[in-house]
């Protein structure tokens, strides 16, 4: 079975009857990692069967001559142990990487359910999505509200510079992970480079994330906040729920929060844009070689259709977030608030293998209905609200603030 992701660093696939799965969002591997340990990739997640490959070209076979002389010559020479399933999972990591992209990625068994087990909200780790930036250094992308990550200070835009005093110079995503992750109660230290000037150093306990991927409530009587810190298989119950239950309230207006959102399910921002949008608007195009091979649009199930409505964004806002933000800013149904998001607009599938492995490879790019593609880019928000050192400390949030004076007004 296949399925596809374009988001960041995305999320897992419910169930087996995946629908279409995209992170759009970190222009860096985005993995949803200090998850669960294992992360996505920035971008949408899809399940479905890709489009023609541009690569017709490419023999139907490779020529193995080679890699079976290296073989040879470890099985000889090696001296130590060799396992013949560590040696098929390099081969076959190694050809996915050989792509030089970021988000095309073998998982082996392990690794597959860490993944699933992420998408779905449950894992063990110190809760923050783990990326690149377009130098290959390792970045926190966001850290999740109320996990260890956040809790000891890290913050998106984090550059990782070693993990237990081992450097990340040269140390691929995978590698990071592996040393990132581990037990509950088990500690990790991080030593973090943030604004390329402060040299900081974080130890931090690993804890069991579980969290349902949307929060409401009524402020100021009349204002509906809605936070998302993910798109997973939960998120569209959630969010009908959410806006079922603001309106019966009294809510005139909606504050969507997806600040430091990795991103997740293609069908969760689809459904989540449909909220706002009439029949007939264009959420996100897929593009293969630049041809549209898809195109999303509203189906007119618009529980919040006119309610006056602000999001809230920042540079750790990806993938699945990017699709949401660029369709209802598009469309003319809401007004971004905060600092620009992170940037990826690529969308992969997800392949499984028969021996319970999956293959993530990157078929498409993603564009906004206004015609952009935002890899690497990102969506400049429509008022720019920055987040201060002193606001951190002080626990003061002068973005959230801005778009309730905003609604407030409405």
């Amino acid at each position: 079975m296949s399925a596809q992701t374009d988001s960041a660093n995305g999320m897992g696939r419910g169930s087996k009857n995946r629908g279409i799965l995209k992170t759009a969002g970190l222009c860096v591997i985005i993995l949803f990692v200090f998850l669960a340990g294992l992360g996505i990739g920035n971008g949408a997640i899809t399940f479905g069967s890709a489009a023609d490959s541009a690569n017709k070209n490419l023999p139907d076979d490779l020529d193995y001559s080679s890699v079976e002389k290296v073989y040879d010559i470890l099985k000889a020479n090696y001296d130590g142990k060799l396992d013949q399933e560590k040696l098929l999972d390099g081969l076959k990591a190694g050809l996915t990487k050989a792509s030089g992209d970021p988000y095309t990625q073998y998982f082996n068994p392990d690794e597959t359910k860490e993944f699933d087990d992420e998408l779905n909200g449950t894992f063990t780790g110190i809760g923050a999505e783990l990326g690149q930036d377009k130098d290959g250094n390792l970045i926190i992308v966001s850290p999740i509200a109320g996990f260890p990550a956040e809790k000891a200070g890290l913050r998106p835009q984090d550059m990782i510079a070693s993990i237990d005093g081992t450097t990340t110079n040269g140390m691929n995503i995978d590698e990071a992970i592996s040393r990132i992750r581990g037990k509950k109660d088990t500690k990790v230290t991080l030593r973090i480079i943030r604004n390329k000037s402060e040299d900081l150093s974080f130890t931090i306990t690993r804890d069991e994330i579980r969290t349902p991927s949307v929060k409401w409530e009524l402020a100021d009587g009349k204002v509906g906040l809605i936070s998302v810190t993910r798109f997973s298989p939960d998120t569209s119950s959630l969010m009908n729920q959410a806006a079922l239950e603001l309106k019966d309230k009294g809510a005139t207006s909606i504050l969507l929060d997806l600040r430091s959102n990795p991103g997740g399910r293609l069908d969760a921002a689809v459904d989540m844009a449909n909220m706002w949008l009439p029949a007939g608007k264009t959420i996100v195009q897929e593009k293969r070689g630049g041809v549209v091979s898809q195109t999303y649009t509203s189906d007119g199930g618009a529980i919040l259709r006119g309610l006056p409505t602000a999001i809230l964004i920042n540079s750790g806002s990806a993938s699945a977030s990017e699709i949401v933000a660029g369709a209802l800013r598009d469309n003319g149904a809401a007004t971004l608030y905060g600092e620009k998001s992170y940037g990826k607009g690529s969308v992969q599938q997800i392949i499984d293998l028969p021996n319970g492995s999956e293959v993530k490879i990157t078929i498409a790019r993603w564009y906004r209905p206004n015609g952009q593609n935002i890899d690497k880019k990102g969506i400049k928000p429509d008022h720019e609200v920055k987040m201060t050192e002193d606001d951190y400390k002080q626990k003061r949030d002068p973005q959230k603030d801005a778009a309730l004076e905003y609604l407030r007004n409405k």
